[in-house]
């Protein structure tokens, strides 16, 4: 078996990667016996602190914060080349919508980190699954919108507005549940955009990993 890419954020719900959601997919994929590599954009962003939820002024590394998660196991996109791995998973978090593309601030009209589109579409390009959770599936919706890619990110209406809005077709789901598309081999959930506990979301995210598996083997 080859080795699987997680794309990070950062580090926390409000301006990097959700922790949970992170540490769901590791450890949903270490129970396949399945390697994997975290990497993330070397760029700074704006931080939120966690407590009071207002921005501090300060800015950070996108890729050293992330490699917080990955115990400093991380890798610079710009050295990834996403067809180099057998399937790629994008936990959620504020910081896929901030860092990763500007959908928070700008919807449908988002631009999107150029190392990272370009990891995701030689992904795509080689047939190689891809795995969006919580909002990163707003990013994959911009990403492959004229491929009319089909994803979900729960029932958030205004969101998935913004979504149908870049040309992809929005599915509401639970927490749960997943949403495959077979077409552009591409997955996603929820999770926190739905899941009110960490239970729920391991079960998703558990769930996405198990189908990501499926169609590596």
């Amino acid at each position: 078996m080859g080795k699987v890419g997680v794309i990070l954020s950062g580090c926390g719900v409000f301006d990097g990667s959700e922790i949970h959601e992170a540490a769901a997919t590791l450890i949903a994929l270490a129970q396949h016996g399945i390697e994997y590599q975290c990497m993330a954009p070397d760029r700074e962003f704006d931080v939120i602190d966690h407590r009071t939820q207002q921005p501090t002024g300060e800015k950070r590394n996108v890729l050293t914060e992330s490699a917080r998660i990955a115990r400093g196991e991380i890798v610079d996109l710009k050295g990834v080349n996403g067809a180099d791995y057998d399937a790629l998973l994008l936990p959620g978090g504020f910081g896929a919508a901030k860092n990763l593309c500007t959908f928070a601030m700008n919807g449908a009209d988002c631009e999107v980190d150029p190392q990272v589109e370009r990891v995701l579409r030689e992904a795509n390009d080689a047939g190689k699954p891809i795995g969006f959770m919580c909002i990163a599936p707003a990013l994959g919706a911009k990403v492959f919108g004229g491929k009319g890619v089909k994803v979900t990110i729960g029932h958030d209406a205004g969101t998935a507005v913004a979504i149908g809005q870049t040309g992809a077709t929005h599915v509401e789901a639970d927490a749960e549940a997943i949403v495959e598309d077979d077409a552009n081999n591409i997955v996603s959930n929820p999770a926190y955009m739905e899941a009110q506990n960490p239970a729920q979301v391991y079960a998703g995210i558990s769930a996405l990993v198990e189908n990501i598996v499926s169609r590596i083997r």
